[in-house]
């Protein structure tokens, strides 16, 4: 009876013996991975692409703007009630069409540029020999901030 509680106690001390220093070893290994950090918000911003981009969205809204004007116009001068109809008609399907091709080429242009963003994160972070990298809104602490190489890569 005393050899089996002393063999028993025998195996507990070793169990928690392995395990104190299979945590300590645990505790004192150094990361190795790294982590950076973009704020993509700036890189965005910088960017000569998102800039033209606005400068093509805006003038596409002042001719739909023009367009509206023209309509507005001729139908006002209309008096008969059916070619007032009619023209309504007319210009709403086309400032409808214009607007269709204007969101669907910003549409296509962002995602364009969203995508080389995103090539031009990873592509550094590689060459940098980062593992991982997050947004810089998410992240309180730690990380390199890698935005300005990736910012220049952008402009």
């Amino acid at each position: 009876m005393k050899n089996k509680i002393l063999l028993t106690g025998l195996v507990i001390a070793a169990f928690v013996t392995g395990y104190s220093i299979n945590n300590i070893a645990i505790s004192h290994a150094n990361p190795n991975y790294r982590v950076a950090i973009v704020d993509i918000q700036r890189v965005v911003a910088n960017s000569n692409e998102i800039k033209a981009l606005k400068i093509d969205q805006e003038k596409q809204i002042q001719n739909m703007q023009t367009t509206i004007n023209r309509a507005r116009e001729e139908i006002s001068k209309e008096k008969d009630p059916a070619k007032v109809s009619a023209l309504e008609e007319k210009y709403r399907n086309e400032i409808n069409n214009q607007k269709l091709a204007l969101d669907e080429s910003y549409n296509k242009k962002l995602m364009a540029i969203d995508s080389k963003i995103k090539t031009a994160v990873v592509e550094k972070a590689r060459s940098m020999n980062y593992n991982i990298v997050l947004p810089k809104n998410t992240v309180l602490f730690g990380g390199d901030d890698i935005t300005d190489q990736v910012a220049t890569i952008i402009k």
